[in-house]
């Protein structure tokens, strides 16, 4: 097995770095007030910057949102080594245990043919993990680990498929269109002159989850397609206006007719 070489100066420069803006006298004190809370949004924005980096196909950005990527965890590393937690050598040390116990056939002696059997291998390990976490012997579920701190539709996406492979699934995509056009249905139903707020949130739950199965059935990620979506809505919107704007007027005085021809018009352009 070859071995990795790594020059520590870049990294213990940054450690040095955050350590002085945490230092109890000398340090920042926007940095000194932060705990793991007021510092968790900020984890979760850089994040999808580094998506947003990665989509538009700029590595200058990538590199520099990467870079504030990196940040959060060194930030949440010392303020766990300030109350004795760990420090960020620990989790550094913890996930190159978990990437080498999840790849045995890079850095053991098990084979694995392809990327499909190398998820298959990945899932049982996680799922011998989560056996191994069960508390008071009681036996794990498959849903065990999905976290709720995640975004509903992400976490919508890992309960379908970890409940997909023990077999609670829908065979074919086609069945799931078949479910949605059963909860738009309930909506409708629900959509009466009196209305139960709560049990119309409830139904489009039930019609948004669907909605995300059939993407996951189709290989499909929702959130990347919904940012799809989002991209193209804003620029037929701005089509819009910016036409409306070459006859000095905004879309507050425009007809709902008038508008919708326009958006035909930039949808017939691209």
């Amino acid at each position: 097995m070859s071995s990795v070489s790594v020059n520590h100066v870049s990294i213990d420069r940054l450690l040095a770095i955050m350590e002085r803006l945490r230092h109890p006298t000398e340090g920042c004190p926007w940095d000194l007030a932060q705990s793991f809370a007021t510092i968790a949004p900020h984890t979760i924005e850089e994040a999808y910057e580094v998506v947003e980096a990665i989509e538009s196909g700029d590595k200058a950005a990538l590199k520099d949102e990467l870079g504030d990527l990196l940040f959060q965890v060194v930030f949440h590393a010392q303020m766990a080594k300030e109350d004795g937690s760990f420090d960020f050598a620990a989790v550094v040390a913890a996930i190159c245990e978990k990437m080498e116990r999840r790849h045995p056939h890079v850095f053991g002696s098990e084979t694995i043919e392809d990327a499909d059997a190398q998820t298959v291998q990945w899932e049982a390990q996680k799922a011998r993990e989560r056996q191994a976490k069960a508390k008071d012997g009681q036996p794990p579920s498959a849903l065990d680990g999905v976290s709720t701190a995640l975004p509903a539709q992400t976490r919508a996406v890992k309960l379908q498929a970890r409940a997909g492979r023990v077999g609670f699934d829908w065979p074919e995509a086609a069945q799931v269109l078949d479910k949605i056009a059963e909860e738009i249905e309930e909506v409708r139903a629900e959509m009466g002159d009196d209305i139960d707020r709560d049990r119309l949130e409830d139904e489009v739950g039930d019609l948004m989850f669907a909605c995300v199965n059939l993407a996951r059935k189709l290989k499909i990620d929702p959130e990347t397609a919904l940012r799809r979506g989002n991209r193209k809505f804003e620029r037929r919107f701005h089509y819009i206006e910016a036409a409306l704007a070459a006859g000095g007027r905004t879309p507050s005085k425009a007809s709902l007719d008038e508008m919708e021809a326009l958006w035909v018009a930039a949808k017939r352009l691209e």
